[in-house]
């Protein structure tokens, strides 16, 4: 199993050295604040629970809860540092947190699921809070999930607290457009990116989840031509492009976008290497390697899943001159309208879609410019490089004003 949190901290020492961090400043972002384990019992069945807390210095810490098999200390902590870096990018005052439960959440019951969704909560009482760490959804997880844990957190807590919790259900304080704040977000930021980069519009999606079927309606609907996408059973292709209403039908009736009429059938892998404009990988990390980038077509990699690109493909995309807009930017729209759930429940005052959608473009199409101009301003960078330096560097100016660091 990839160690990707060993890959994060390669990346962080060698941004170090172009950034001109300290050993003591870069020791601040090396490890995280707390990892807490936890073995939930459920159903007479035993699950591994993870809840990383990286950084707190920006505000109370913020990420999701994922239901997957796959889930470990390792890949945890490597997204809880993303998120740390997420939202520092997007200038909202977090830090950055994750948490997973080792399950497929495709065997479970419902009833099991709320089994397992209220004892994560049990497990991690009187470390969650709004204004401590604020779970979120994320792969394996959704609303209803988030609705179960929320109601478990205040029956331990005994008040109502809507804040603990985001991409909760309308009717438990939700925001609206939160379904699908990543795919909105992710379009403002390639809208600006191409721009910058001057690419085409063909796009092929990996992952046919919450996150990459948003984006393929968002895109579709501003008239983008998706060539390809694919989910866990299999992948279409079809130069033209899709129907993607279509597709989505098909999706809720079988469950699956493989063997759509009149596409072809890749898989999930041969589609990264199809031509198209815009590769979007939005399913799991690991997807981008050195066995494949030499292959990659696109003329773009957008990053709306997290950690697609290993380091190693990284380094041969830049080589061959193809930009990636990295996750930590390109998938923020989720955390962003997160914050803005957050602060309505803070609040009581709730916003219509209109100014949600309003606010979340002035924030995407803001942290889009800012990292812009640090990768033209430190010539023969990459884009992920310049979000590393950025972001850090927020981080860093939070704990200066602390006194934790000099």
């Amino acid at each position: 199993m990839a160690d990707v949190f060993a890959d994060v901290l390669k990346k962080l020492r060698e941004v170090q050295r172009l950034a001109g961090w300290s050993d003591e400043e870069l020791a601040v972002l090396e490890k995280p604040k707390r990892v807490l384990k936890k073995t939930l019992r459920a159903g007479g069945k035993q699950y591994a629970a993870l809840r990383v807390q990286y950084n707190d210095a920006r505000g109370p810490m913020k990420g999701g809860i994922r239901f997957h098999p796959a889930v470990n200390e390792s890949e945890v902590t490597a997204l809880a540092f993303w998120m740390t870096l997420k939202c520092a990018l997007a200038g909202i005052p977090y830090g950055g947190a994750k948490g997973g439960v080792a399950v497929d959440p495709k065997k479970l019951s419902a009833k099991e699921r709320e089994t397992v969704s209220r004892a994560y909560v049990r497990a991690f009482a009187g470390h969650l809070g709004p204004l401590i760490d604020v779970p979120a959804p994320d792969v394996g997880t959704d609303a209803q999930v988030m609705a179960w844990m929320l109601d478990e957190h205040e029956a331990i807590s005994g008040r109502h607290e809507p804040a603990a919790f985001t991409g909760k259900p309308l009717a438990l304080g939700g925001s609206r457009l939160r379904e699908e704040a990543t795919a909105l977000g992710g379009f403002f930021v390639l809208r600006e990116a191409l721009k910058k980069f001057k690419a085409g519009k063909t796009v092929a999606i990996q992952g046919f989840g919450n996150v990459g079927r948003n984006a393929a309606d968002v895109l579709h609907a501003q008239g983008y031509t998706i060539v390809a996408v694919s989910d866990t059973k299999g992948g279409i292709y079809r130069p033209q492009g899709l129907d993607i209403a279509a597709v989505g039908k098909q999706k809720d009736s079988k469950g699956t976008v493989a063997g759509f009429p009149g596409a072809k059938s890749v898989s999930s892998e041969e589609l990264l290497e199809l031509p198209c404009d815009v590769l979007i990988p939005a399913a799991l990390e690991g997807q981008l390697t050195e066995e494949n980038a030499s292959r990659i077509k696109a003329k773009m990699v957008f990053e709306l899943a997290n950690g697609p690109t290993s380091p190693e493909a990284d380094m041969i995309l830049r080589k061959r001159g193809i930009p990636v807009v990295p996750d930590v930017l390109a998938n923020a729209g989720g955390v962003t309208v997160s914050y803005f759930e957050w602060a309505q429940n803070l609040t009581g005052w709730y916003w219509e879609a209109d100014e949600v959608r309003s606010r979340l473009e002035q924030v995407m199409v803001r942290a889009f410019e800012e990292l812009y101009d640090e990768y033209k301003r430190r010539k023969g960078i990459d884009l992920r490089t310049a979000a590393y330096i950025l972001a850090v560097n927020k981080v860093l100016e939070a704990e200066r004003a602390r006194g934790r660091i000099a």
